[in-house]
């Protein structure tokens, strides 16, 4: 029944957001969606910052990478579990002359040490404010994400289990080109090597872009008369980061909404509270498919997300066909 509530509690607050429409400060809600794009399009540049220490020698554009992240965010805000990520694996490597999979799926994870260092700053202010509710009372809120992992602590921890016998079995899988794996990987992670350069060219262009998260997530507060204050930004963004961290849902929509809905039933009402939860989540993802969407069929050349999948698979295909005749030329005598 959980999932069932789930969802008729999400589709309830969406109708309180369209109720509230002409209520809105449509003047915060442009400012929010402006800083919003300025925030991803930071990410963009120190992502392509990365990769183009990873690949010295080799030319290609940022606004084709600037593409590829936005296809693949718009995706993840309608499709659940992170899709997208095959959309943005197959676009980067097109647009980077000899590059691999392995280094670019690991270049993903770059960014991700910045964003760790402040999920701990910002979940622990959160955590000190007295209005985030526990994690052991997270199966209390309603979200079927946070419902089924913390009511089912035994099934979380086989999941986990699970996963991490999977990677070894890949390990195991492609043991016999482990170092030419394993050096993939590390040239993905090259900029983290010169720690003046990661920090001058991802650390702080991501703080950047961080500046810019705060301004937008203000003027959304503000658009829905929730309130913006660096305190509230600061529990919105601790939100999200657990909302991420659970991918169950198209951009954490299930848990995003209960828990905004918990934290700042003390700020509005709750049919307020509920127009904000839905409306900011409706607002990003209709930007992001909006501008991934602008990215496939001008830059890219596609008719389509599912045109992309179709060419990353074929793309994918015959890769590992080309592979697999240089295995096999190598065994045959000249």
């Amino acid at each position: 029944m959980l999932p069932l509530a789930d969802i008729s509690s999400f589709f309830s607050a969406v109708g309180k957001f369209f109720s509230s429409l002409a209520g809105l400060n449509w003047l915060s809600l442009l400012l929010a969606l402006i800083c919003f794009a300025l925030y991803i399009t930071a990410r963009t540049r120190a992502w392509f910052n990365a990769l183009r220490a990873a690949y010295p020698d080799e030319r290609f554009e940022w606004r084709r990478l600037w593409g590829a992240y936005w296809a693949t965010y718009g995706v993840n805000n309608v499709v659940p579990v992170r899709g997208g990520e095959v959309i943005k694996l197959f676009l980067t490597k097109s647009s980077i002359p000899n590059s691999s999979y392995p280094a670019i799926a690991a270049s993903f994870l770059v960014e991700h040490v910045f964003d760790a260092s402040f999920a701990v700053l910002t979940l622990t202010f959160a955590f000190t404010q007295g209005v985030f509710p526990k994690p052991p009372d997270f199966s209390k809120l309603g979200a079927f994400d946070l419902s089924f992992f913390f009511g089912h602590p035994r099934f979380a921890l086989f999941f986990l289990t699970a996963l991490g016998i999977l990677v070894l079995i890949g390990f195991a899988v492609l043991s016999s080109r482990v170092r030419a794996f394993w050096a993939r990987i590390r040239q993905g992670w090259t900029v983290l090597f010169d720690r003046r350069r990661y920090f001058r060219e991802v650390w702080l262009v991501q703080l950047v872009g961080t500046v810019f998260r705060f301004a937008a997530y203000w003027n959304f507060l503000d658009a829905f008369h929730i309130g913006g204050s660096f305190r509230n930004v600061l529990l919105v963004i601790a939100i999200n980061t657990i909302a991420t961290a659970l991918p169950l849902t198209p951009g954490g929509a299930g848990v995003q909404q209960a828990l905004l809905i918990k934290v700042f039933a003390h700020n509005a009402s709750a049919a307020t509270v509920a127009a904000y939860s839905v409306g900011q989540q409706i607002a990003i993802a209709a930007l992001s498919v909006g501008i991934g969407f602008f990215a496939i069929f001008f830059i890219f050349k596609f008719r389509s997300f599912r045109e992309v999948l179709q060419a990353g698979k074929e793309a994918h295909e015959a890769d590992k066909a080309a592979q697999r005749a240089e295995r096999g030329g190598r065994r045959v005598p000249a």
